[in-house]
């Protein structure tokens, strides 16, 4: 450990030096209040910005024992003390100082989730953020002077005024750890009370926009205990009707920190939502596929909480499909082509719907949520007409509205199903929630009633039996992060040195949130949709590159290589998968990673015996 004034002698002296002279300054110091690491400095301005954390010791910083006592506490207040790091880097960091990433102080965006991240740990004995800088440049000439007033004006300002207890907000800290610790609660506590989901009374589901996921102002004039919404006919509100709850679906939850919350709880089994357009049917159905989270304060969807094993479901056209057991779903393919281990790398709708299903439900899922605007229409139904005039023996789909209700029966699996333009699912449906005017009403008596007196005429097809489902193991050969490049190499004489050499270097990156680079291949995770932030992707590449390396041995199978892997972390954290300690990676879901794995156009795999 070096004292902090061998860090500003240092800048002095490398001041006005080529740019790769800020490597001698990377180590640790002593700054009294903190201990400043510059794990990585950046060797060209231009390129992604050096590695820095830095670390306070628990007694220093003051958060009381109670604000992290718990997991569900501790991944809170590491995700406030995140956006509190952030918001003062904003105001204080000037920016601006050279070229390229000159002057840059940031640490991990959050979005309106609270997830596990690597920019913050929190421990009994100390406080750690960490963060990217971009150290100052004029051309590829150090602005020493600049980088001295980073590390000793700037980042002193943005240490205590985000890390120290007593200079911030104490009930806003409070009630960003008690909120998701209440979020908790209620997930844990769902399977006791026999639902899949819960929507608390006055939630605001809607988003601003598609690429805004914070809350839409609520509709001017709007009181939570109006009942009657926006009158039929009227112009639809310029905001959002806050959500109400149908008294024969009413529920309670008693929270450590909230007391009782009141609010929707959608039963196991099968509900269909219906409804007409635009009136939120699948606003809602949004806001359940991303209640797997917990939400910050003010998201409007604070009390929104779905079962954390919740999977949504769509039809994903050209995706690439490997050993995947489809025959629930169909089978007897032209030519006599085997769908109990089916393999393509160009799905249609209905193929990759059925390897979607099935791969969740070899993950362990027992909520798959579905919405038809994103499904496959031939996969979804076959109607009377259809099926009198392409009978059975030449259509190998057998339909979901045929599987839902033996899923359930037979592997306990529910389903929330989107649903507008097919009554037949009332037949199978347990219960059925019409959304009016963005008001939830149970109309399941009346759909019952309905299914009584309009008899089905389609015939039930694909078997009294849903089967097994068939677990795979994935072959580690399948995964080459490596990009291979070529030089020439030449002897000291300037002649060529045998044929062109080959170096090879690993590539893993996220470019976005929906698309993972692995090696000399994109993998596209668009139509992942409870994949929330670019982090979650990043910690994707890397857990795949850690369990290709270390836990896949072709007998162990997907879902047994990704339990030993989140083991793993458990107990090591997101460091276990990127050793050079990192500050962007955040906690992605067991079925987010298996997903990418499988979408991987290099995936090999072979099945286990069937389970």
């Amino acid at each position: 450990m070096l004292p902090a004034e061998r860090l500003r002698d240092s800048l002095r002296r490398i001041d006005r030096k080529g740019y790769k002279a800020y490597k001698d300054i990377q180590g640790a110091y002593d700054f009294g209040a903190y201990l400043l690491s510059i794990d990585h400095a950046q060797g060209d301005p231009f390129a992604s910005p050096s590695r820095v954390s830095l670390r306070t010791a628990r007694d220093k910083s003051c958060f009381p024992e109670t604000l992290s006592c718990s997991r569900p506490r501790k991944t809170a207040l590491q995700d406030y003390l995140t956006r509190s790091f952030s918001s003062a880097a904003y105001k204080i960091a000037k920016g601006n100082r050279g070229i390229g990433t000159s002057g840059l102080i940031q640490i991990d965006r959050c979005g309106q989730e609270i997830l596990e991240r690597s920019s913050c740990c929190v421990t009994d004995e100390y406080v750690e953020v960490r963060f990217v800088m971009g150290l100052p440049a004029s051309g590829r000439t150090i602005l020493g002077r600049e980088a001295e007033e980073m590390f000793f004006g700037e980042l002193p300002r943005i240490f205590e005024g985000s890390l120290l207890y007593k200079n911030l907000n104490a009930s806003e800290i409070a009630l960003h750890v008690e909120t998701a610790e209440d979020q908790d609660c209620i997930r844990e506590n769902l399977r006791e009370k026999k639902v899949v989901a819960f929507a608390a009374q006055g939630s605001l589901l809607p988003r601003n926009s598609g690429v805004d996921d914070r809350p839409m102002a609520p509709f001017a004039g709007f009181r939570a205990e109006d009942s009657g919404g926006i009158s039929p006919g009227g112009e639809l509100p310029t905001g959002v009707v806050p959500f109400q709850t149908p008294e024969s679906l009413k529920i309670e939850f008693d929270t450590p920190n909230n007391g009782l919350v009141t609010g929707m709880g959608i039963p196991e089994g099968i509900t269909i939502i219906v409804g007409g357009g635009f009136h939120g049917k699948s606003t809602l159905l949004k806001a359940l596929e991303r209640g797997v989270y917990n939400h910050i304060p003010g998201d409007g969807r604070e009390f929104v909480v779905t079962r954390e094993d919740a999977v949504k479901i769509r039809a994903e056209d050209g995706r690439s499909i490997s050993g995947v057991d489809i025959s629930p779903f169909i089978n007897n393919l032209p030519f006599g082509k085997d769908t109990s281990s089916f393999s393509t790398q160009n799905a249609s709708g209905s193929t990759s719907q059925a390897a979607n299903i099935m791969e969740a439900l070899e993950m362990g899922s027992k909520l798959l949520l579905i919405d038809e605007d994103t499904s496959a229409t031939n996969f979804m139904i076959r109607d009377q007409r259809m099926q009198a005039l392409v009978p059975k023996e030449s259509e190998p789909i057998t339909s979901f509205i045929d599987r839902a209700r033996q899923l359930n029966d037979e592997h306990g699996v529910s389903t929330i199903l989107v649903m507008g333009g097919s009554g037949d699912y009332f037949d199978v449906a347990d219960t059925v929630i019409q959304m009016d005017s963005y008001r939830p009403l149970d109309v399941t008596t009346g759909a019952r009633e309905l299914a009584g007196r309009f008899k089905e005429r389609r015939a039930k097809e694909g078997g009294e039996r849903f089967g097994d489902v068939a677990h795979r193991c994935p072959l580690p050969q399948s995964f080459d992060a490596t990009r291979s490049q070529t030089r020439e190499d030449k002897s000291q004489d300037g002649g060529r040195k045998g044929p062109q050499a080959r170096r090879e270097r690993q590539k893993v990156s996220a470019k976005d949130t929906h698309t993972l680079v692995y090696g000399r291949a994109a993998v596209n995770l668009s139509s992942l949709e409870q994949l929330v932030d670019v982090s979650q992707t990043r910690a994707i590449g890397d857990a795949i590159r850690y369990a290709a390396g270390r836990i896949m041995d072709g007998r162990t199978t997907l879902k047994e290589v990704i339990d030993i892997l989140y083991e793993e972390m458990e107990k090591k954290g997101l460091d276990v998968l990127f050793p050079p300690k990192v500050g962007n990676l955040a906690l992605p879901r067991p079925f987010e990673l298996a997903a990418a794995i499988n979408r991987m156009r290099t995936l090999k795999t072979k099945q286990q015996s069937i389970s």
